[in-house]
């Protein structure tokens, strides 16, 4: 992959997987684009903080790993945080949300007594818990079975970050709510979805910016080749007010 100073992705994992999950893209990328795939705090090898629900330690710890000249892209619970993060520093170029609205619960979506329930089990059996929802989360895949070997293989079994940590997150899920940041954001915010998403709400797909055919949650593991094609024409030209370009790229469904 060629290095470029002005194409930057920083791509950003979710809930209960670390940044092994974005080598599903590998062999999909144009040449041009630098790509960085940083572990949040306590995912992968990397340290917890000592505060987990700290925002401002987590920009503090994230600072040098997410510049103002690239474009952040955040999957699931790493887009509600990059989201935050605009409270915290500079801006980027721009903000892909994928997988992820201005929050997580909604009633025709994943729901706050739903989450509390799941928040719940994880705490009664955290294990078992992360792997029931890294299957539950590809239950929009085409192929749901073939799309967990794939994450398997690339995550293994264990879970990738420390129990706090997780715990934490499903806080943060619960909690977060991005809504009035995103109102006047900072930076262009594009939206990205797969089509058949059972961790968001239909009103969220619809108004996604492009939605991805024939994907689910994980669009990384069931349209690879797709989603880096979408990514790298946002890097390319992230100041652009459609992503006419983009759908014409991928191809994608486009938004009516």
């Amino acid at each position: 992959m060629s290095e470029s100073a002005d194409n930057k992705l920083v791509l950003l994992s979710g809930w209960g997987c670390d940044a092994r999950l974005w080598q599903a893209l590998d062999g999909h990328w144009p040449n041009g684009l630098t790509i960085t795939t940083p572990d949040w705090p306590g995912y992968g090898e990397r340290d917890a903080l000592d505060d987990p629900a700290s925002l401002d330690a987590l920009a503090e710890t994230m600072a040098n790993e997410l510049p103002s000249d690239a474009v952040w892209v955040g999957w699931s619970l790493g887009g509600l945080l990059a989201g935050a993060l605009l409270d915290h520093l500079p801006a980027p170029r721009a903000l892909v949300l994928l997988g992820m609205g201005e929050r997580f619960p909604h009633p025709e979506g994943v729901s706050r007594a739903a989450l509390a329930q799941f928040r719940k089990a994880f705490r009664r059996d955290p294990t078992g818990t992360h792997a029931h929802f890294l299957r539950w989360q590809l239950g929009g895949e085409p192929s749901p079975r073939a799309a967990h070997r794939r994450l398997r293989a690339l995550l293994g079994d264990d879970a990738s970050a420390d129990t706090a940590t997780l715990a934490t997150g499903l806080a943060q899920l619960a909690e977060l709510d991005n809504a009035e940041r995103l109102a006047s954001p900072p930076c262009l915010v594009h939206r990205l979805a797969g089509e058949a998403d059972p961790l968001l709400a239909p009103a969220e797909r619809q108004r996604a910016d492009l939605r991805l055919p024939e994907a689910g949650h994980c669009p990384l593991i069931s349209q690879p080749a797709r989603l880096a094609r979408a990514l790298a024409a946002i890097a390319e030209a992230p100041g652009r007010t459609t992503l006419s370009e983009a759908r014409a790229e991928a191809p994608l469904e486009p938004t009516p």
